[in-house]
């Protein structure tokens, strides 16, 4: 079972990614594309990410836009590690925002 993180340890991991923000207990961020197809590409990376790191996100994929959101539902759907983990994970790919 995962650990929540405590409010300052959120605000500290948060402010050490880019473009990342929190709504509530779940870290969300919105990627845009030139095409739509770009997008199902990214969508398909994050996947195979999330797979190896056994933590999956929510994804909506839309027109040149997909959003990405983790929270840690056996943390009680709250912040963890694994979160942020996963969210520095994706960046390190490269992906603009």
């Amino acid at each position: 079972m995962a650990l929540a993180l405590t409010e300052s340890e959120i605000k500290q991991r948060l402010a050490e990614l880019k473009d990342w923000s929190r709504d509530g207990d779940v870290l969300v961020k919105s990627f845009q594309f030139d095409s739509y197809l770009a997008g199902l590409a990214f969508a398909s990376t994050v996947g195979v990410i999330a797979e190896g790191l056994n933590h999956h996100p929510d994804m909506n994929i839309g027109w040149r836009r997909v959003t990405v959101s983790f929270t840690t539902h056996d943390a009680g759907n709250k912040l963890s590690a694994k979160d942020f983990a996963a969210a520095k994970a994706i960046d390190a790919v490269g992906f603009p925002s």
